[in-house]
């Protein structure tokens, strides 16, 4: 079984930027695309298979769900298959944000479960490209009480910018390429304005929005916020390191392992044969440079589903990744 490739799903946002079509190298008159989603199962986005280098493929516009369905265990891995079924366990995206994104958090799987019938939702941002002076909002600064938080949103500005308050806590961190958040449910967060990054999570898109800088929707609304929902989700202990380290010299780096996902860093130069160590798929999202992973050329800005059958890398080219897998 040969890599997938997906037609990306390229979402327009009130916040969102310029930088992802030119990255991914496609021409489109889109404006303000604010995410690209590369693998998803999300009900009503699920990614649809475009090119596996066969030709007469009977495979190109399934889309994933169908896919698993078709392929079961030899596509996702038995495990993942038994625990999962059709449904794709992880989301990955680009995010580019020319706004400062909404305060958020998100629930984990079981207070989704008991309200939305769903995962929950932990994630992790891998910055690729960062302004000078940019931010990236994780964690608590200082410690606060669930009280502490019904007073904090109820703050206003002097412009009627409900949760305004929220600020004074958050930990603020400069943004660089190259770093990395781990986000686990329930800690409160932000993308700030000049960020590009790749995020990878669960699959849900289950978000309690708390601060929104006052903005308005498309009809000149504020757009929802959910301070009841976010106060029995959010995490209010104070952690001492909230950017997650990892070793970038190493030419193959674990950077995050989790129970929802395991990413790592892969920088090629030539040729190099990855294994993981894993019996399921693993998604290979390429961030700088071309090659070739297992017959399939891919490209910056691409992304590979491989799968489990067939999940030792065999690359061929110069270029950077990030891996994920379960």
């Amino acid at each position: 079984m040969k890599p997938y490739k997906f037609a990306p799903y390229l979402k327009t946002t009130i916040w969102g930027g310029y930088q992802i079509a030119p990255f991914k190298g496609i021409y489109t008159a889109q404006p303000n695309i604010g995410e690209s989603w590369e693998i998803s199962a999300v009900p009503g986005h699920e990614s649809i298979a475009v090119e596996r280098g066969i030709i007469g493929d009977v495979d190109l516009g399934l889309n994933l769900a169908q896919l698993i369905d078709k392929y079961k265990g030899l596509l996702v891995g038995e495990r993942i298959y038994k625990r999962f079924g059709n449904q794709f366990p992880l989301l990955v995206k680009f995010i580019d944000s020319r706004q400062d994104l909404s305060v958020q958090v998100h629930p984990d799987d079981k207070m989704a479960q008991k309200r939305h019938k769903c995962p929950g939702k932990t994630e992790m941002w891998y910055v690729v490209k960062a302004d000078v002076g940019a931010k990236i909002y994780s964690g608590l600064s200082k410690s606060i009480t669930p009280d502490d938080y019904e007073r904090l949103v109820s703050t206003s500005s002097p412009h009627g910018e409900v949760g305004r308050g929220l600020q004074d806590v958050i930990a603020t961190h400069e943004s660089h390429q190259g770093d990395l958040y781990f986000l686990p449910a329930g800690r409160l967060h932000a993308i700030g304005a000049g960020n590009f990054l790749v995020e990878i999570q669960q699959t849900s898109d289950i978000t309690y929005r708390v601060y929104d800088f006052g903005r308005k929707d498309a009809h000149g609304n504020p757009r929802e916020l959910h301070i009841a929902e976010a106060k029995e989700a959010i995490d209010y202990q104070v952690w001492p390191e909230y950017r997650t380290s990892y070793d970038s010299t190493k030419p193959n780096s674990e950077l995050i392992h989790c129970p929802y996902f395991t990413v790592n860093r892969v920088v090629v130069q030539v040729a190099a044969e990855i294994d993981l160590h894993t019996d399921a798929f693993v998604v290979v999202v390429c961030l700088w440079g071309e090659a070739h992973i297992n017959g399939i050329h891919v490209k910056q800005g691409e992304t590979l589903l491989v799968p489990a059958s067939e999940n030792v890398l065999y690359i061929f080219g110069n270029a950077t990744f990030l891996t994920a897998t379960m």
